[in-house]
């Protein structure tokens, strides 16, 4: 891997591409660019053999100039670093920064190739890309390139391993902010590459570690658990409360069903089953008014025998 730096200073680590691959890619472009010169060499000499021998010749060195060096210089500028070769071989011309190469670049990488690859056969460029410790070219040198590899082999070199299953929870209650962040970031690096470590080495890396985060969580570490398997539940239960801030402390306002104005509700408060329905019952009927002296019900004045609203009057006795 080699390391580059930005110009915003963030290191890339990068795989350089090796001479056997960069000679495949260089031998796919020539074979490319040497069929097309031919092919527009013959069309050409089909097309002007009126002419005389001075203007065959001139037009011959314009075709050489504008298919075996123009050519790879357009092509490489316009894929930003990829040619033909390079995309079968799987490799990319950069920066010495990591940024895509421009204009200028691939003119520098072009016209010195001219001299290193086309007129001494390649002895040249493979002589300074075994020196080199990138395995760069004469014309990379100039350039400030770097040929990479864009298709790097799946390694397990990242792969951090889960807690043991008895310890799922274990860890639920400790008080991890005071943990800085370059402290998560060393026991990242540690589960991440235990594997590739000497085992002695490693057990004494995880006693360090899980002593310095029990010296910040105020809870020391169980004796039944190793140090190893403390730092992995220990980061666990980390990225879970991270996840729970991110995605489960607050949802939005058009979240799931059970969550009002961005609160979390409770999932059985959420869940409760609806009140059965009664049915409505009849309001309660006035009770009838009482008879009279005469033993007849007393009906009141605004009320026609016929049950209609009166008027109101009530004639004189």
């Amino acid at each position: 891997m080699s390391e580059l730096v930005t110009g915003e200073a963030v290191a890339l680590e990068l795989r350089p591409a090796r001479l056997p691959s960069r000679a495949l890619a260089v031998l796919l472009d020539l074979v490319v660019a040497v069929a097309v010169y031919v092919a527009v060499t013959i069309a050409l000499v089909a097309s002007t053999s009126s002419l005389d021998g001075a203007a065959q010749t001139a037009l011959t060195i314009a075709t050489f100039v504008l298919v075996l060096v123009g050519g790879p210089i357009a092509v490489e500028t316009l894929s930003h670093g990829r040619s033909l070769g390079k995309m079968a071989c799987g490799l990319r011309v950069v920066r010495d920064d990591g940024g895509p190469i421009r204009f200028r670049h691939a003119l520098v990488r072009g016209l010195i190739g001219v001299i290193e690859i086309l007129m001494t056969f390649g002895v040249i460029a493979c002589i300074a890309s075994l020196v080199s410790a990138r395995g760069r070219r004469l014309g990379d040198v100039f350039a400030g390139t770097l040929v990479v590899r864009e298709r790097v082999p799946f390694s397990s070199a990242g792969f951090i391993p889960p807690p043991p299953p008895w310890l799922a929870g274990r860890f639920s209650g400790l008080d991890l902010s005071a943990v800085p962040d370059d402290l998560w970031l060393a026991v990242r690096q540690y589960l991440a590459r235990s594997g590739q470590l000497d085992p002695r080495v490693g057990w004494a890396m995880a006693e360090r570690l899980a002593a310095d985060v029990a010296a910040r969580t105020g809870a020391p570490v169980p004796r039944e658990v190793p140090p190893p398997a403390y730092l992995a539940a220990v980061l666990q239960e980390r990225q879970a409360r991270e996840a729970w801030r991110a995605f489960g402390g607050t949802a939005a306002a058009d979240g799931p069903a059970g969550s009002v104005a961005g609160t979390p509700v409770a999932p059985a408060a959420a869940a409760q089953p609806p009140a059965p329905f009664v049915p409505p019952t009849a309001p309660p009927t006035a009770p009838p008014p009482p008879p009279s002296p005469g033993g007849h019900p007393e009906v009141p004045r605004d009320v026609t025998p016929e049950g209609r609203p009166g008027t109101g009057f009530v004639p004189p006795a």
